[in-house]
């Protein structure tokens, strides 16, 4: 800690500075209320050091490049080229480096301005605070604040360290981003009994990366920088490593997989050529790279790289900002969502929803700070109006309206009092109306009184506006307003009103009651006035009903969630019965509520929690950024992939070590922003659910075009047994091979990386972890099915042209000339003829082409153009003609191929077919 070289006492946590009265606090911290000298601050700057947040060791910027260069697939490729270099083919080296370089380079820029989450964490703390020191106060920088330091707080000020209160006037804390939990927090200065409690909830402390919501205060600082809870919650996030996203995690599987083929089949044919065909060992070695360039996928990196760029750009579309490329398809494989409440599931802004007085119950419509709203039922304004006019008089927060910076209502100030406001101008109370009624003084609001009062002068009347604790104002309310008539507060309408109070608060609402008392004297000053005088023999005026708002549009995605199989489990700071409430509300559970606090968790062992966790319906509150470690690591460990989402402080270290952290962008702190892999930029809970079904759309198309990519390889390949197997002169080039899988490929298998989102996708179970993306079906599929397909034409058209020159089965052939550069163009075109047909049929394992529709996906059409103009360039422009080894088609060529899609895809047809009538369950991608 950064206390080391203060007095012992002062190296323990918060609870010992709860616990100590403000003298003895001061006196441990070698301070005075007059603050600390100069030269004693700046000797203690030289013990402690700045107040600032220790960075994380950055890699270099070229390390973070070289990354995307040496993995696993890049390594592939990079041995790839060295083996055509070895063989004699530069051209083909050269092609594969500039594939990974230009891969390599999109992917560092895409992910580029991701930040550490350390340096937010250090940007929310504020710029310059006021201290006290050499008796006077001064504005001086954050960093420069020591321990024994004196802050001065008011109104607005960010709290840049952990400090023990000495004064607390009225004051209120803005805690959520530590916390969680919406409600400003009352602070004191007696000393507290800190059994069971967490340094963030100890009413006479302040911390750093908090706020001072109203009031005055004096603390002095016992922690600074690291030492801090912040600081704390800044360690635990950089604590976090990095984790490879499942689909990284399978493409490092497919990497193997390709490996082990393309080596296998190399070192397989070289035995085969050698010893078999009778080739030399130079000549097998040059056959055996051949084997393994046609069953290395060139392709598939930059089309991976794009399909998830595209993936990032829908998603920006519908409000989902991703930092990170291999996130797209993490959403997609989430099977738990641990999701804050407050900002997140709520609307972070209070609101009045329902009023009791005078024996009825009303409802005020609206959300939010906006003062649109109409009270119901109508008829009873009057009764209505005293209740809200006087709770608004009783307030100190602002309401601030819609400007050009700010679009929406704001407040300044505290927002249960900014709720009042906007309920009292809806009933026409607004701020120029309640200003006509002079304030004369104020009683502040203190935790032990639970409640405050402020006197006002009405019509020459000094009239005392009280609000508080509904219990605290009904005892010391002689009277009440019942149908418009003033009347004594007998013992039946006592427990007729806390009946009524009990119903509203099991839903959830927060309560709060008001009442009013017309006094005496007017001359009275401040200090005359007595605070057991004025807040007795009141008149009780009736409830107000208060809540966080459900954003409207949750209870929705929440039933997507279920639907699409998709465990959502509440985790806040919050109080745990309105956490229920609220969760009950929106249908977030199917069943009874199991409300754990964070305090059980800590007294859970791993097994019990892991039990734990088997009940669906369960609920965690009060929970510490810990306490949301736990549950993240607990969920991994049960082999669920977790989503985190969250907009506070409190929130950043699950955010990190979550599988996919997704933070609020609109309400969220800096810090929840970059601990994430991707940011909600309209905060809306139901554009996760759009990322999701676009993070499954993206791995079925990965699929899709791995499929597609994959049975050209195999096509590419068959030449190459045939040259050795039956001493036929070479089909197909390395270079035709080349061209195909960086050239004529590309395109359409990006564009199958666009495919839409299939209409069931939001119907299926999250993918298993087991599920490999290159499995046996997709194998088979691509090899055995379409490759043979696309070799079959391929030889035809080879054998075809020789057959045209003369040549009849039996006899030699050239393996030179004219006839030999056709017949090898007319094989290259016959793959790519045949990838043609496959790019429409890989759409879906099953599902007919027909039913897919062809305008569904535009960038297809445009893609299989493309790949029709590169082959016309390779066939007719002599440049590329002599680079490729290509020579021009006729007429009766073309309608050959012409026909090449339409039968795969007939073909293709046939066997979805079968797959539908034997296996309907396999109608699905």
């Amino acid at each position: 800690m950064h206390v080391a070289h203060l007095p012992p006492a002062a190296k323990v946590g918060s609870a010992y500075w709860a616990q100590c009265a403000p003298e003895e606090a001061l006196s441990k911290l070698g301070a005075t209320p007059d603050g600390l000298s100069t030269d004693e601050a700046t000797r203690r700057l030289q013990l402690h050091g700045f107040n600032s947040l220790p960075h994380v060791a950055k890699s270099p910027w070229y390390v973070e490049l070289s990354k995307n260069f040496i993995h696993l697939f890049a390594l592939l490729l990079w041995a790839g080229a060295a083996l055509s270099w070895v063989a004699g083919m530069p051209q083909l080296a050269w092609a594969i480096v500039i594939v990974i370089i230009v891969n390599g380079l999109f992917s560092f820029w895409q992910e580029f301005q991701a930040e550490r989450a350390a340096e937010a964490l250090a940007a929310l703390l504020p710029h310059q605070v006021t201290v006290r020191r050499d008796g006077t106060e001064q504005r001086i920088s954050t960093t420069e604040i020591v321990p024994g330091d004196i802050l001065i707080l008011t109104e607005g000020e960010a709290i840049p360290a952990d400090a023990r209160l000495l004064k607390a006037e009225r004051l209120r804390i803005d805690a959520s981003s530590l916390t969680g939990e919406s409600r400003p927090v009352p602070r004191s200065i007696e000393s507290a009994e800190t059994s069971g409690k967490t340094g963030i909830l100890l009413p006479n402390l302040v911390f750093a990366g908090t706020s001072v919501v109203s009031g005055y205060g004096e603390a002095v600082v016992f922690a600074t920088a690291a030492a801090t809870e912040f600081g704390h919650i800044a360690q635990l996030t950089q604590a976090q490593d990095e984790r490879l996203s499942p689909l990284q995690q399978e493409l490092q599987k497919v990497t193997t997989v390709v490996t082990i083929l393309a080596v296998g089949f190399g070192v397989l044919f070289f035995l085969v050529g050698t010893l078999v065909g009778g080739l030399r060992p130079i000549e097998g070695f040059l056959f055996a790279v051949g084997i393994i360039v046609a069953n290395v996928p060139e392709g598939l990196l930059p089309t991976l790289t794009l399909a998830l760029a595209l993936g990032v750009r829908r998603m920006a579309q519908r409000n989902a900002l991703v930092k990170r490329l291999s996130a797209v398809e993490t959403l997609g494989a989430t099977t738990v969502i641990l999701t804050d409440k407050t900002g997140t599931l709520t609307e972070n802004e209070m609101t009045i929803r329902e009023v009791w007085t005078g024996g009825t119950h009303f409802t005020i419509s609206g959300v939010g700070y906006g003062i649109e709203g109409v009270v119901e039922p109508s008829g009873h304004e009057s009764t209505v109006l005293e209740l809200l006019r006087t709770a608004a008089l009783c307030c100190d927060a602002r309401l601030v309206p819609p400007s050009a910076e700010r679009p929406h209502w704001s407040i300044i100030g505290d927002p249960m009092e900014a709720a009042i406001l906007v309920a009292a101008a809806k009933v026409g109370m607004t701020e120029e109306k309640l200003a006509t009624w002079p304030r004369l003084v104020e009683l502040p609001f203190d935790s032990t009184r639970k409640r405050m009062t402020i006197i006002h002068q009405v019509d020459g009347q000094p009239v005392a506006c009280v609000k508080g604790a509904p219990s605290e104002l009904m005892v010391r309310s002689s009277k009440i307003r019942w149908n418009g008539a003033t009347r004594p507060f007998d013992e039946a309408q006592r427990q007729t009103i806390q009946a009524i109070h009990d119903t509203m608060a099991r839903r959830g609402l927060r309560l709060l009651g008001v009442a009013i008392r017309e006094l005496t004297s007017v001359n009275q000053s401040a200090e005359e006035w007595q605070v057991e005088e004025v807040e007795s023999d009141l008149t009780f005026l009736g409830l107000l009903a208060m809540e966080d708002p459900p954003r409207p549009e949750v209870p929705a995605a929440l039933a997507a969630c279920r639907e699409a199989q998709i465990q959502v489990v509440m985790v806040t700071g919050d109080n745990g019965l309105t956490a229920a409430a609220i969760a009950q509300e929106i249908g977030m559970y199917q069943g009874e509520v199991q409300v754990i606090t964070g305090d059980q968790l800590d007294h859970t062992s791993k097994p019990e929690l892991l039990h734990l966790l088997d009940n669906p319906n369960v609920l965690i509150a009060r929970a510490t950024p810990e306490h949301k470690l736990r549950l993240v690591e607990a969920f991994q460990q049960r082999g669920e992939v977790v989503a985190v989402t969250g907009d506070g402080v409190n929130d950043a270290p699950a955010l990190k070590r979550a599988d996919i952290g997704v933070a609020m962008g609109m309400n969220g702190t800096d810090v929840a922003r970059e601990a994430a892999d991707i940011v909600l930029a309209d905060d809306n809970f139901a554009s996760i659910i759009e990322a999701i079904r676009e993070g499954r759309a993206v791995y079925e198309n990965v699929r899709k075009f791995v499929t597609y990519i994959f049975a050209s390889n195999s096509a590419e390949m068959m030449p190459f047994v045939a040259f050795i197997l039956f001493r036929i002169p070479l089909p197909l080039t390395i270079m035709q091979v080349l061209a195909i899988d960086i050239g004529t490929d590309l395109v359409p298998a990006i564009a199958l990386g666009a495919e839409p989102p299939e209409s069931d996708t939001m119907h299926r179970p999250p993918r298993s972890r087991q599920e490999r993306l290159l499995n046996i079906s997709t194998l088979i599929r691509a090899y055995l099915w379409f490759g043979m397909i696309e070799a079959a034409f391929g030889f035809v058209g080879f054998f075809w042209v020789y057959s045209l020159a003369g040549w009849r089965p039996g006899m030699p052939m050239e393996n030179s000339g004219l006839v030999y550069t056709l017949a090898t163009t007319m094989t290259l075109a016959g793959i790519v003829a045949g990838q043609v047909g496959n790019v429409f049929a890989c759409r879906s394992s099953s599902q007919s082409v027909l039913k897919l529709g062809l305008l569904r996906n535009r960038f297809l059409l445009g893609g299989v153009a493309v790949e029709l103009g590169l082959l016309l360039a390779m066939i007719y422009l002599p440049p590329l003609a002599h680079v490729f080894g290509t020579a021009p088609l006729s007429g009766s060529h073309w309608l050959f191929l012409a026909a090449l899609p339409v039968v795969l895809l007939v073909l293709e047809e046939i066997r979805k077919f079968l797959v539908r009538t034997i296996s309907p369950s396999q109608g699905r991608n």
